[in-house]
């Protein structure tokens, strides 16, 4: 291991020396044995002279390495990078739930930036931009071959100044620019109510290092108020975050069995994360919704419930990313975020560039609903008879626009639940029956002589 480092010291040393394409045979025969790249070393010296000697401008030390460490992440995969203490920071206070941006979670697909999903309720979300959507400049500069960094910190900037942004939608033939203000990015991650009486909604935005928590408050929040006949999981536009954030949610609604498992490269790296007992809604019937904006740990949610048949699963393939990367600090106050595994559903399903197929694909659509003005009722007739057993019911307010109009995909979730609730409501009352029937069996028996 001293020889290994010391020879890889040697030849690093060689970037700096005026000797730097002299080869010494005995080094290159020692590197060779211990698998050091001597020929790639050289090149890469020979490079870094050849930029010092007759680039047009000056450029230091400094810069050129930190430029060649980030142009080995990038070509590792999307996701790995490396972080200077700006960016350690900025990641780290992402994580905590407040930061300045447009809000949105951003990746890369072949050199240009893809949008992976809008943020609730954030500048983002407000002017329309959608998940897939491809961005292609950013203000005057083309996004076309930077970094992953490098678009953030464009996009990010003082609060209220604003950003033009050249956006390509899915099916479009020309790009559009949308002008939109940054904006103190504060993310709640847990949002709740009854879409009717027994049927709860529950809405994780992104999974942050206290979205268990504050899911599980959010609720017994709802059991409080009444008991359930159903509950929908809402997971679209979900880019994930904290993993561990993921285990604890997925783990409320479940009793026993695996969540998910991460598997690295060495093959006793694989780690298990397993459900405790104690589902929260002791069975009650749950709807997830999923979207092309539902990313990693909202993955990971999503294929547990599916793959222990806890809960129906409806919307459209997820964004299929279906890796583990870990934070590193390094000295200086840096840090690298490195892939170092991969994650697997409970069946062994990996979702990397595959996704989450729903169980129930629905489409996105915008309903109008017709006038029902024109037919007549019973009710409509003069002199008609009163109903004697109908109990009162309030009239929603007329301004309210219903909820087929404003969410198709929630209302056919919401239909969904109503349904799996009916069908287990009277499988109950016809078993009850059968149990209290008579026994109306006769003995019919003959002496035989």
């Amino acid at each position: 291991m001293r020889l290994r480092l010391s020879v890889l010291f040697a030849a690093s040393l060689s970037v700096f020396s005026s000797m730097a394409f002299a080869a010494d045979p005995a080094l290159d025969t020692q590197a060779e044995q211990q698998g050091i790249p001597v020929n790639e070393l050289r090149v890469f010296a020979e490079v870094m002279e050849r930029i010092r000697a007759v680039y047009i401008d000056e450029v230091d030390d400094k810069t050129l390495l930190e430029a060649a460490i980030r142009g080995m992440l990038y070509e590792l995969d999307p996701h790995s990078s490396y972080l200077t203490p700006n960016e350690f920071d900025d990641l780290q206070v992402t994580t905590s739930g407040e930061f300045g941006g447009l809000g949105i979670e951003i990746t890369l697909e072949n050199g240009f930036i893809k949008v992976v999903s809008p943020i609730d309720d954030t500048p983002a979300s407000a002017a329309g931009i959608n998940a897939g959507d491809l961005i292609l400049k950013i203000d005057s500069t083309f996004v076309k071959g930077l970094g992953l960094q490098e678009s953030v910190d464009l996009l990010r900037g003082e609060i209220g100044s604003e950003v033009e942004l050249t956006i390509l939608s899915a099916g479009d033939q020309k790009p559009r620019k949308v002008t939109l203000k940054r904006d103190r990015i504060q993310i709640k991650s847990v949002r709740s109510n009854m879409l009717e009486p027994g049927y709860g909604y529950l809405r994780v935005t992104q999974f942050q290092g206290q979205s268990g928590t504050e899911t599980k408050k959010a609720l017994a929040k709802l059991l409080k108020k009444e008991p359930l006949n159903g509950l929908v999981l809402d997971l679209r536009n979900n880019p994930g975050g904290v993993l561990t954030a993921a285990v604890q949610i997925a783990d409320l609604f479940l009793d026993d069995g695996l969540i998910v498992y991460t598997q690295g490269r060495a093959e006793e790296s694989r780690t298990n994360y397993a459900a405790t007992k104690g589902d929260m809604l002791k069975g009650v019937p749950m709807v997830v919704l999923i979207n092309a904006g539902s990313a990693s740990a909202s993955e990971i949610v999503a294929g547990a419930l599916q793959d222990q048949e806890r809960a129906i699963i409806i919307g459209q393939r997820s964004f299929g990313k279906g890796s583990v990367q870990t934070i590193m600090p390094l000295h200086d106050e840096r840090a690298l975020k490195l892939t170092t595994a991969r994650y697997y559903t409970p069946n062994g399903r990996s979702i990397q560039a595959e996704g989450i197929a729903p169980d129930i694909r629905t489409e996105v659509a915008r309903v109008e609903l017709a006038s029902d003005d024109g037919n007549v009722r019973e009710a409509d007739l003069r002199g008609h008879l009163e109903n004697n057993t109908a109990k009162d019911k309030a009239n929603p307010a007329a301004s309210e626009v219903p909820l087929v109009s404003r969410d198709y995909a929630l209302y056919e979730a919401l239909s969904i639940l109503k349904g799996v609730h009916l069908a287990s409501r009277r499988d109950t009352q016809n078993n009850k029956a059968q149990n209290e029937k008579p026994d109306v069996t006769t003995n019919n028996k003959t002496d035989a002589q």
